[in-house]
């Protein structure tokens, strides 16, 4: 296509060149002759280069197929959450090894009941996680979060119940340095309770069972603060029919701390508390009906019988070994209440005295008592009813003043020395 134009202008870099209906085009300079002023005619020809344009577009389809190739036919892969292991208190969580494809990655946090427990250190190297403290017999919703420059993607999200007391099957044993014998039986142990023994300390390992402490799975088990027990300890669960605490099983504990649940000795204590109470009980019959001692020719002697005699129980003559309750004395009123004598001292006889008969004694001091209350007055024989009464209320209500008291007691004490008979000092 040939087209004439009329140079109206040339400046340095553009000409303003003019159709033939008035319109201006504004054109570089630089694409015309270089002897073209004002006013000249120029005539330009228009073409479309169907060979550049086509190799044009084969260079940009070329380009778009590799960038969809590179970065379109693969994306990061959406994590996959399992439990491994899990025991009374914690949970062992792994996953498959992260697919960033071309994407680069931010951050892989880990959920548990909607709320964020961390971020895991080197996503990109490690794969499983160990959670602990948690609460026995609890069910736990765990999920992972993926972040990357190509998207977040969330994993499914998995159901977790931790262990009763009674289920062992988490307990993962690893074997150090033990004799082959005792090696054989703990495999056999913890075959029993339904744990798994493995060779080697792993994040899922929860006890290191050994005799000595050396080697290097124990070194490893000391760094991840995995506990180091006896084999006894095994036999422990395994008696008891649940998980016990390891304090007493340790390398360098006293086996005293061990303690012995229901399935050793509390049952031999119950037992024979139970025993106890129903043979208490037996003999309770006995006691209420107040037959005492008698003898029942019904009961036998070996072991214990129907009464509750023990065999070390003994029957006295033929008697029954029976609880007997005697019964208290009435106790009298107020007004009948004698009072207490005061406390005496205690008799000791010189070479001079000679220790009558108590019951001699008792009459002379009975026979003294009544004839010094019949020379009282009326008062004090209502206040004082005997001369032994020591409460300072009746000495309080007594008119006789207390240096009479005293010559009257010197009077007594003399004449009893003179009598032969020995004396009690009384305390008024």
């Amino acid at each position: 296509m040939l087209i004439s134009l009329t140079v109206g202008k040339v400046d340095a870099g553009v000409a303003v060149l003019l159709t033939e209906d008035k319109r201006l085009i504004e054109f570089p300079s630089i694409l015309l002759p270089p002897s073209i002023s004002s006013g000249s005619i120029v005539d330009i020809t228009v073409s479309r280069n169907h060979v550049s344009e086509n190799t044009a577009q084969k260079r940009f389809l070329e380009l778009q197929s590799s960038i969809y190739s590179t970065y379109g036919l693969t994306s990061p892969s959406t994590p996959i959450l399992r439990c491994r292991n899990a025991t009374q208190t914690s949970v062992v969580l792994e996953w498959d090894p992260i697919a960033l494809a071309t994407a680069s990655l931010r951050s892989l946090s880990l959920f548990r009941n909607g709320n964020k427990v961390g971020s895991i250190p080197r996503p990109l190297e490690l794969s499983t996680t160990k959670l602990s403290g948690l609460a026995i017999d609890t069910e736990y919703v765990f999920h992972l979060v993926l972040r990357t420059s190509a998207g977040t993607y969330a994993s499914e999200k998995l159901h977790v119940r931790t262990h009763k007391m009674t289920d062992l099957s988490g307990i993962t044993v690893t074997p150090g340095v033990l004799p082959a014998p005792l090696r054989y039986s703990l495999a056999g142990a913890v075959e029993r309770i339904g744990g798994k023994l493995v060779e080697t300390v792993r994040i899922d390992t929860t006890h290191f069972v050994c005799t000595e402490g050396r080697g290097r799975e124990w070194e490893r088990a000391v760094e991840m603060n995995i506990p180091v027990v006896r084999p006894e300890w095994v036999e422990g669960c395994e008696r008891e029919g649940r998980i016990v605490g390891v304090r007493g099983y340790y390398l360098n504990a006293d086996p005293r701390l061990r303690q012995v649940g229901q399935g050793v000795g509390s049952q031999g204590q119950s037992s024979r508390r139970t025993e106890s109470q129903t043979s208490i009980k037996r003999m309770t019959p006995a006691v209420q009906s107040g037959e005492g001692a008698k003898h029942d020719p019904g009961l036998s002697t070996a072991g214990t019988d129907n009464s509750g005699i023990s065999p070390g129980m003994s029957t006295n003559g033929g008697q029954s070994a029976r609880m007997e309750v005697m019964p208290e004395p009435p106790t009298p009123p107020e007004k009948d209440r004698q009072p207490e004598p005061a406390s005496t001292a205690a008799i000791i006889p010189g070479p001079e005295h000679e220790v009558t008969d108590e019951s001699e004694e008792d009459e002379v001091e009975t026979a003294r008592a009544k004839d010094r209350h019949l020379h009282q007055p009326a008062q004090s024989r209502d206040l004082v009813q005997s001369p032994f009464d020591a409460t300072h209320k009746a000495a309080a209500a007594l008119p006789i003043r207390q240096e009479e008291l005293q010559a009257k007691d010197e009077k007594d004490r003399k004449r009893q020395m003179s009598d032969g008979g020995s004396f009690s000092e009384v305390q008024l």
